[in-house]
């Protein structure tokens, strides 16, 4: 097969899925985003994505409710046939060819599992630390542990700065099985924590009393505005830096009782329809619609949703909360 793409490199990304290390599969070329076809798409495939990405071990395709496409611009595919034989830095890098025949009904999906992750807590960005060691999630010991092993772990979830680093002291907190890591000595500089020097896997005289935890500057927050107290109001998203609100497509109880649990305001009152009248809509970024939540999220950013700033909304259709419980 001959390489017929006419850029000798270009971006990739993962849309729609819960983080960015799942989804479909974009490319960019020439200042746009356009889909892979899953002509001959495979695991090979997905893990030279996975690679480029800096997200881990390649999983497989992505199911259930995903981003959308809802525009002719954005339904585009640009490459197909792609052929890897799985050892590629950047899917560039393989043999591929420039779309001809494809529909995005077969845009092609990924899904990738890093190798550490935070667990137990109120979304990826604060919780215990878990590593993956022969296909098995274990936890990691606090001998030797500091906030320089903390940095490693928030920069490599992309989940900002450390802001604390402590012993999982409730047992709600506290992992089961095995405890893979000790004497971790991080300088603070590492790309992933298995960069950092440490103990011998599962060789330590630990327990689960001494599991670490870790919370990072999630780059994802949210709060309601323009209540009469911290648990009623317009939601609004933090993304990027900045505050934006949420559309009403889809959403329904399941969502709004997410919203309420994350922020620990008890449960869901009212409707966002009736909610909305009572605060008026938003200024600036829409960052999501079409939020499909199961209820048993932790967080908002567990939800599936559309790409984020991707909507056919206008602030009219502001998502509102109200919770039961007061906060002051």
């Amino acid at each position: 097969m001959f390489h017929f793409f006419a850029e000798p490199s270009f971006r990739v990304r993962l849309v729609g899925g819960r983080h960015r290390c799942e989804g479909w599969v974009q490319v960019e070329q020439k200042g746009g985003w356009g889909a892979v076809c899953d002509d001959g798409w495979d695991m090979k495939d997905v893990a030279v994505v996975c690679r480029e990405l800096g997200c881990g071990e390649a999983k497989g395709t992505t199911s259930g409710i995903l981003y959308k496409p809802s525009t002719e611009e954005e339904q585009k595919i640009f490459i197909q046939d792609v052929n890897c034989n799985g050892m590629e830095h950047k899917l560039s890098q393989c043999d591929l060819q420039d779309a001809l025949d494809c529909s995005y009904s077969k845009a092609a999906r990924a899904s990738c599992e890093k190798s550490v992750r935070l667990a137990g807590g109120p979304g990826r960005c604060k919780g215990r630390v878990e590593v993956k060691y022969q296909g098995q999630w274990g936890t990691v010991c606090k001998t030797g542990w500091s906030l320089s092993d903390a940095k490693v772990v928030c920069r490599e979830l992309d989940c900002g700065r450390a802001i604390l680093t402590h012993s999982c002291c409730k047992k709600t907190l506290q992992g089961q099985g095995p405890i893979w890591l000790s004497n971790v000595s991080c300088s603070g500089k590492e790309e992933e924590l298995q960069d950092c020097p440490s103990g011998l896997w599962g060789n330590n005289n630990c327990n689960h009393d001494e599991d670490m935890c870790v919370e990072c500057e999630d780059p994802f927050d949210l709060r309601l505005v323009g209540g009469d107290n911290s648990c009623s109001g317009r939601l609004e998203v933090l993304h990027k830096g900045k505050w934006g609100t949420v559309c009403d497509d889809g959403w329904g109880e399941m969502e709004a009782q997410v919203v309420c649990k994350q922020l620990g305001c008890g449960e869901s009152l009212f409707p966002s329809v009736k909610a909305r009248r009572s605060f008026g809509p938003g200024v600036g970024r829409i960052w999501l619609d079409d939020v499909r939540c199961s209820g048993e999220e932790r967080s908002l950013e567990q939800c599936r949703h559309r790409f984020w700033g991707y909507h056919n909304c206008n602030h009219k259709e502001d998502v509102a909360v109200i919770c039961s419980e007061k906060q002051p």
